[in-house]
Parts: C-alpha cells; sequence; structure tokens
C-alpha cells in the first residue's frame, strides 16, 4: 500500500531528475544570446556608432523574427516531434548566434538578429508542450518555474562570462566580439544531444520502473479524456480567453525583454562604473529573482491558484519600476528596485504558462501557445525598441521607465478578467475526476 501511495511522487521525482536539469540548460544557452547582447553593446554601440534607437530595433527585430514560426513551431512539437523540433532549433540558432559577432554595421546588425529570432522561434512553445507530455496539470506549474528559472540564471551566469570576455582582444577581434561567437557553440553541442538524450513520450521511456510507466501514461490520458471537448485549433486561435492571454503577455514582456536587453546601459548611466564591473553588478537582479521564482511555482501548484500568481507579481513590477523613475540618482536605490521589478517580471511565469492547458486542449494548446508567445515576442520588439527611442527623445532613463511600469500594471490587471473562465475550467476538471472513481 505505501509503495502504491508514494507511486505519484516516486514518479515525478524521477522525471524530475531525467529532464528538468537538461532542459533548464537548453534555455540558459538560448537565452545567453539574448542577455550578452546586451552586454555587448557596452561597447559594440560606441565601436560602431549606434545611437539607442538602433540597438534597441536592433535588439527588438530578434523578436519579429520569432514570431514567424512560433504556431507552427507548437503544433509541430505535439503533432510530430517536440524532440527533433528543439534540435532543429539548437543548430541553427548556434550557427546564427556566433555569426553576430562579425557584424559591422547597422543593416547586418538588423538582419543578423532577424535571423536569429526566425531560427530560435517555437523553441518556448515546443518546451512547454514537450513538458505537457510528461507533467499532470498539477505537477505543471513547478516544472514551468523551474524551466523558465533558466532566464534569470542565464544572467546571472551571462553577467561574469561577458565581464571577463569583455576586457579580451584576440586575433584583432574584440571582446564583445568574441562574447558573441562563442555564445553559439553550445547551442550546436546541445543540439545533437537533444536528439538521442531527450524520450519523446513517458510510453518511450525505457528509465522508467514499468509502475511508473504505466501510472504517467493513465494520468496523463485522464487529462486528454477531458479536453476532448474542447476547442479546435481554428477556434482556440480566436477564442477571447485566448487573445486575452497574448494582450497579458504581450504588456508584460514589453517590460520584461525591454528591461532585460536595456539592463547593462541602464545600470552604466546610473553609475558611471567600467562595462566588466557593469557586467557583474547587471547579474544582481537576476540572482534576486531565481528563489523567488522557485517558491512562487512551488506554491502555486501547491494550491492550484494561476491568476493571483501571475497578477500579483506584474503589480510589483510595476510599482518597482515606478519608484525606479525617482531614484535614478543614486545607483544602489536603483538596482535594488530593478531588483524587485526582475523578481515580478519571472515570479509571473508559472502561474501564467499553465492557463492556456486549463482552458484547451492538447492540440488547440500547442496552437495557443505559438500565438501568445507570438505577441509576448512582439512585446519583446516593442519593449525593447520603445526605450531606445525613449531615451534618444528625451535624453534619460525616465521616460521608458514609465513606459515599461504602465506596461507591466496592464498586464497585472487584465489577467484578472480570466478568473470566471479559470474557476469554471477548475469545476470542470474536478467534476470529471469525480466521474472517474
Amino acid at each position: 500500500m505505501s509503495s502504491s501511495s508514494g507511486l505519484p511522487e516516486r514518479t515525478r521525482r524521477r522525471v524530475d531528475r531525467r529532464l528538468m536539469p537538461f532542459i533548464f540548460l537548453l534555455f540558459v544557452t538560448s537565452y545567453l544570446d539574448r542577455v550578452n547582447v546586451g552586454s555587448a553593446a557596452l561597447r559594440m554601440s560606441r565601436e560602431l556608432g549606434f545611437t539607442d534607437s538602433v540597438f534597441g530595433f536592433g535588439g527588438g527585430i530578434f523578436f519579429l523574427g520569432y514570431m514567424l514560426l512560433e504556431i507552427p513551431g507548437g503544433i509541430l512539437a505535439e503533432v510530430w516531434s517536440a524532440r527533433k523540433w528543439i534540435a532543429r532549433i539548437l543548430l541553427t540558432w548556434g550557427v546564427i548566434s556566433s555569426l553576430t559577432g562579425f557584424i559591422q554595421t547597422a543593416q547586418q546588425f538588423y538582419w543578423i538578429r532577424f535571423s536569429l529570432g526566425v531560427a530560435e522561434a517555437g523553441f518556448v512553445p515546443a518546451i512547454l508542450v514537450y513538458l505537457s507530455h510528461w507533467y499532470r496539470p498539477e505537477d505543471r506549474g513547478k516544472a514551468i518555474a523551474i524551466f523558465f528559472t533558466a532566464i534569470p540564471a542565464s544572467q546571472v551566469i551571462g553577467g561574469p562570462i561577458a565581464s571577463l570576455l569583455l576586457r579580451i582582444d584576440w586575433l584583432g577581434l574584440t571582446g564583445w566580439r568574441w562574447l558573441l561567437i562563442l555564445e553559439g557553440i553550445p547551442a550546436l553541442i546541445l543540439g545533437i544531444v537533444t536528439l538521442y538524450y531527450l524520450t519523446e513520450r513517458p510510453q518511450d521511456a525505457k528509465w522508467l520502473p514499468t509502475d511508473e510507466r504505466d501510472w504517467l501514461v493513465g494520468e496523463l490520458a485522464k487529462e486528454r479524456a477531458q479536453h476532448r471537448g474542447h476547442p479546435s485549433v481554428a477556434k482556440a486561435l480566436v477564442n477571447p480567453q485566448v487573445l486575452l492571454l497574448c494582450a497579458v503577455l504581450f504588456l508584460g514582456l514589453n517590460a520584461n525583454y525591454g528591461v532585460s536587453l536595456w539592463l547593462p546601459q541602464m545600470i552604466q548611466r546610473v553609475s558611471h562604473y567600467d562595462v566588466s564591473t557593469v557586467s557583474l553588478i547587471a547579474s544582481i537582479p537576476s540572482f534576486m529573482a531565481l528563489p523567488f521564482m522557485l517558491l512562487n511555482g512551488w506554491h502555486s501548484d501547491r494550491t492550484g491558484e494561476r491568476i493571483w500568481h501571475t497578477c500579483l507579481p506584474r503589480m510589483l513590477a510595476g510599482t518597482s519600476l515606478l519608484a525606479c523613475f525617482f531614484t535614478l540618482n543614486n545607483t544602489w536605490a536603483s538596482v535594488t528596485l530593478l531588483s524587485l521589478a526582475t523578481i515580478g517580471f519571472y515570479c509571473a511565469h508559472p502561474g501564467f504558462w499553465p492557463l492556456p492547458n486549463m482552458l484547451l486542449g492538447r492540440t488547440a494548446a500547442a496552437a495557443s501557445l505559438g500565438l501568445i508567445n507570438s505577441f509576448g515576442s512582439l512585446g519583446g520588439f516593442a519593449g525593447s525598441y520603445m526605450l531606445g527611442k525613449l531615451n534618444d527623445m528625451s535624453g534619460g532613463l525616465g521616460a521608458g521607465l514609465l513606459y515599461v511600469a504602465a506596461c507591466s500594471f496592464a498586464s497585472g490587471a487584465l489577467v484578472l478578467l480570466l478568473r470566471g473562465a479559470v474557476a469554471k475550467a477548475v469545476t470542470s476538471s474536478l467534476e470529471c475526476r469525480a466521474g472517474r472513481y
């Protein structure tokens, strides 16, 4: 009896140990190129003569390329192979990422960043689809939290690496070029490893004992059964709830990606430290966010609550960014408030990303993940570009901070409109489960 009662926990722990460290590593590798281009800009913009508007547009155009394959990427991961799609993404973006280190003009910067976005498109939806093949709904928030901690972790890792590489000058290439060239190599290696290491679905997992494999397959089959009456792909893409999720993420990632891309330059301008020190300081907000993100994912799973676990972090981010507007003459007050904003950005993910699977069926959810993340990518472009444009127009950081603060507040407020739909989905799920026992 005790063995049977411990089966869910035993299975989840084994799946965690096998999958999550590798998936975490993949996302760290993915995110390093977004982090490092912000650190590279500390030298790149001056060396190549880029204005804030040029860098903001080039940094943001990545997300326009990223949008192109988001929806088909999510669907392909569901109906074809998440493992193969993830491997393809890693291999292509590894090559293009390294080429960024050879740019000479603004136009080359735009094209290489756009191409990198196209190459990396579909990665997040594919991983989220993959996790839905391995985790029950009640376990998904924590798994997603672990996955998304790779974002702040990559910034914690990327800061010291950038601090070191920005000092070098090898073979006639300055440090910012080596920073961008070298970041593509791990993606190439991991793309090959992915094909052999990741298992497509639980029924294929020879590393799971028979009782654990059968139990997990059965639990996930129950989830598919309860979603059989849910919307088709076409209907999901025009579902008002999905469109509302798109708006929530669009606004949230305006602030998230805008601040992430510009963080090293923000710190440089409020502190006037050298570029190596700035790169190290820029890793502090993400380091602070890591434990809170995991805690929020754990608590969201434990309570089953998703809306407030999304809303409150967004409100924290908005409040912190608004307060930062008034502290730009104080370096460490600004770093503290940017750290609180970063905690808010990343703590919102564990509550937000389980929502599509709660509201939709499997394939419809896969398509909606692509659409939602496409709008998030559009938000990444808007936030990155608007901060650069507002910096040039106003001659300072204040206007941009007010913009991203407003986006954070709006994102947190909009998600509250989904409370009724989520409550209905939870009730339906409980009734379905009760009818099976």
